[in-house]
C-alpha cells in the first residue's frame, strides 16, 4: 500500500485549482476587488508593525503581541491571495505537487499562530484589566518571548501533522481543487484512498488548536465583562465594552469559519461554501484586524500623528 502511495505522489506532479467563476467579466472585478484588499491588508498591518517599531510608547507586551499578528496577517494573505489573483488571469491554473504542499503547510503554520496569538492577547488584556499591579510581573518581557515561542511550536507541530497525513494518501485524477488554494479539506477530496483516519485526526486537532484557545479567549472576556462592570464611570465603561465587543467580533468571524472547515464530517462538504468559508479567516480577518485593533486606538493614532509631525518638521 505505502509503495502504491509513492507511485501516485510520483504521477501526481501538478494539481489544477479552480478557484472562483470561470465567466471573464466576474473574474476581472474579483481580481480588481481582491487585488485592492490585499494591498490595503499589507499597508494596513505593515503600517502598524512600523508605528510599533518606531515609537518607544508602544513597546508594551499588547503591541508587541499586535506586531506579530499584524506580520502573521501579512504573510496568511500572502501564502493565498497572489496565487489566486495569478489564476484569475492565468488560463493554465495550476500548481505543482511541491508547491501545493509548501502553500499546505505555511497557510496551516500560520493559519495555527493566529489562533494561539488571538489567545495570548486576550490572556494579556485578561491581566491587565484585572491584575493591573501585578501585570509588569505577569507580563515580562521574557514571559512574552516564551509564549510567542510556544505559539510557533505548536503551529509548527499542527501544521506538520495536518500536511503529513493529508499528502501521505493515494490521489486520482483528474486532479482539480475545487478551491483557490491547497487547503487540506478541498485536497482530501481527491484522495482515493479512506480518509476516514483524517476526519478523525482532523476534529482531534480542530479541537486542541481552535475549540481550547477559543475556550480561554472566552474566559479571558467572561472575567474581563465583570471587571467592567465594576467601572464606576459609564463613559469608562462603555469605553471598554466596544473595544471588547470588536475584540470578540474578529475572533469569532476568524474561529467561526475555521471551525466549520476543519471540525465538521466529510460528507457536509461544499466546495462553494468552504470558499467563502476561507476568505473570512484567511483574507477578511487580516483586513479587519488593522482597522479594529488600531485605528479605534488612541495610542496608535497618537503615534501616527507624531511620525507625520516628525516627517513636517523634517522637512
Amino acid at each position: 500500500m505505502q509503495t502504491l502511495g509513492k507511485e501516485n505522489h510520483s504521477s501526481v506532479s501538478e494539481f489544477i485549482l479552480l478557484g472562483f467563476s470561470s465567466e471573464s467579466q466576474v473574474r476581472t472585478t474579483l481580481f480588481i476587488f481582491f487585488l485592492l484588499l490585499y494591498l490595503v491588508t499589507l499597508l494596513g498591518n505593515g503600517l502598524i508593525v512600523t508605528l510599533i517599531y518606531l515609537d518607544s510608547r508602544l513597546h508594551t507586551p499588547m503591541y508587541f503581541f499586535l506586531s506579530i499578528l499584524s506580520l502573521v496577517d501579512m504573510s496568511y494573505v500572502t501564502t493565498t491571495v497572489p496565487q489566486m489573483l495569478v489564476n484569475m488571469v492565468c488560463p493554465r491554473r495550476t500548481i505543482s505537487w511541491g508547491a501545493c504542499v509548501a502553500q499546505m503547510f505555511i497557510f496551516l503554520v500560520l493559519g495555527i499562530a493566529e489562533c494561539v496569538l488571538y489567545a495570548i492577547m486576550a490572556y494579556d488584556r485578561y491581566v491587565a484589566i484585572c491584575f493591573p499591579l501585578h501585570y509588569s510581573l505577569l507580563m515580562s518581557r521574557l514571559v512574552c518571548i516564551k509564549m510567542v515561542t510556544v505559539c510557533w511550536f505548536i503551529s509548527i507541530a499542527g501544521a506538520l501533522i495536518y500536511t503529513v497525513f493529508t499528502m501521505r494518501l493515494s490521489y486520482c485524477g483528474p486532479y482539480k481543487i475545487n478551491h483557490f488554494f491547497c487547503e487540506v479539506p478541498a485536497v482530501l477530496k481527491l484522495a482515493c484512498a479512506d480518509t476516514s483516519l483524517n476526519d478523525q485526526l482532523d476534529f482531534i486537532l480542530g479541537f486542541i488548536l481552535l475549540l481550547v484557545p477559543l475556550s480561554l479567549i472566552l474566559a479571558s472576556y467572561v472575567r474581563i465583562f465583570a471587571s467592567i462592570l465594576r467601572i464606576r464611570s459609564t463613559q469608562g465603561r462603555l469605553k471598554s465594552f466596544s473595544t471588547c465587543a470588536s475584540h470578540i467580533t474578529v475572533v469569532t468571524m476568524f474561529y467561526g469559519p475555521a471551525m466549520i472547515m476543519y471540525m465538521r464530517p466529510s460528507s457536509w462538504y461544499d466546495p462553494e461554501r468552504d470558499k467563502k468559508l476561507a476568505l473570512f479567516y484567511n483574507v477578511v480577518s487580516a483586513f479587519l484586524n488593522p482597522i479594529i485593533y488600531s485605528l479605534r486606538n488612541k495610542d496608535v493614532k497618537g503615534a501616527f500623528l507624531k511620525v507625520l509631525g516628525d516627517r513636517g518638521t523634517a522637512h
